[in-house]
């Protein structure tokens, strides 16, 4: 082991660890951890369901789920590792590192990100809790990395909860409203308040702050309305007027 995260409000305890020349990134729940917001249990059931989640969505930019195994009283879910740094808030260190980067390389960024939620939507998920947490670069690859997509859920999703799982940043009026449909639609709200967070003023969504061309803008503007018919309707059609600019 060379790593340890405790950090985590997920019920998660995460490892670094070294097996003959691999290394590998272990998520264990089952323990009790300082700052869990579900019981050993919960955090245990949810590791479980998602591991048809990260197998039903592959990809490239996705990190690699090899294997799991049910072990010291709890579950444990083993992925490649990845020397991606994660842009959250909750690591000012890296995230600051990553805002430097030139924003050729966070468009880039951004493609990769659209079309992993592209992907997920074409397999029938709808993405519950991304947000900027779950975005990893790894900087001598240059690769962007995707993780923590446990709460992914088939599409359409009711939303069960009121004010549901996320950062209220990236978050669509319908993930506070207890009975609405979360779906593609509301995925296209996500990388829209993506894209502000990346070259915006993040939920100070007005031109002064953002960094790119004024059509770009206009795109992200519109992914980010309160009003669900006027976002684009699917990630196909944010991503085609957000390239053709």
């Amino acid at each position: 082991m060379f790593k340890v995260f405790d950090d985590q409000d997920s019920g998660n305890i995460c490892f670094g660890i070294i097996n003959g020349d691999k290394k590998y990134f272990l998520k264990f729940a089952g323990a009790p951890t300082a700052r869990a917001n579900v019981s050993p249990a919960q955090a245990i059931e949810r590791n479980k369901r998602s591991v048809s989640v990260y197998r039903d969505l592959v990809h490239k930019n996705l990190a690699n789920l090899i294997s799991t195994e049910e072990t010291g009283g709890g579950f444990a879910m083993i992925f490649e590792w990845t020397d991606g740094e994660c842009m959250g808030k909750m690591y000012p260190q890296s995230r600051e590192k990553f805002m430097r980067i030139p924003e050729k390389t966070k468009l880039q960024v951004f493609n990769d990100i659209l079309a992993f939620h592209d992907h997920a939507a074409k397999m029938g998920y709808v993405a519950i809790d991304f947000y900027d947490g779950s975005i990893m670069y790894d900087f001598i690859a240059g690769k962007t990395v995707i993780c923590d997509i446990e709460l992914y859920e088939k599409s359409p999703y009711v939303n069960q909860m009121g004010r549901m799982y996320g950062s209220s940043r990236f978050m669509s009026p319908e993930e506070f409203s207890l009975g609405a449909v979360i779906d593609e639609v509301t995925n296209v709200y996500t990388m829209g308040a993506t894209a502000f967070a990346l070259f915006g003023g993040e939920t100070d969504r007005s031109f002064e702050k953002w960094r790119l061309s004024r059509e770009l803008y206009d795109a992200a503007k519109i992914a980010v309305s309160d009003q669900r018919d006027q976002r684009q309707q699917s990630i196909k059609q944010f991503i085609n007027e957000w390239i053709k600019n």
